[in-house]
């Protein structure tokens, strides 16, 4: 290992590492969203919105990867720009008259996110340091 690969490389802590799984399933389950296009007639989500989704989801799952293997934070960095700007693509479903449970499922997914959000950062719990 190289001094530079030292510098940053980090081991990722057990809380990164579910933060990590969350977010490689939130990433894959944006990847099929250019593929379902909203029908004729329906109001839904433009198509540009959609092949956004589709980008971010495959850029948030390679990132994912990468943060799982090399610990990287410019690799947890880039996942968390992808998921902040999936979310926030996600947040006009709230405002618009839709059912209840896509509601709901909105609401979860956008919860989902800044818990995810919230676990990649986290750092392991270290005693702060007696200097008597």
């Amino acid at each position: 290992m190289t001094p530079t690969e030292q510098l940053t490389r980090r081991p990722t802590t057990t809380r990164q590492r579910v933060g990590l799984v969350i977010a490689a399933l939130l990433s894959a389950t944006n990847i099929p969203s250019a593929l379902e296009t909203t029908p004729e007639g329906e109001v839904g989500p433009p198509f540009v919105v959609l092949l956004v989704a589709t980008v971010l989801g495959v850029v948030g799952l390679v990132t994912a990867i990468l943060a799982w293997r090399s610990g990287s934070p410019v690799a947890l960095r880039v996942l968390a720009a992808c998921l902040i700007v999936l979310g926030l693509t996600a947040l006009p479903g709230l405002f618009v008259d839709i059912p209840s449970p896509v509601k709901a499922a909105v609401g979860g997914v956008t919860l989902l996110t800044v818990v995810c959000l919230v676990l990649l950062f986290s750092t392991d719990r270290r005693p702060a340091p007696v200097t008597d």
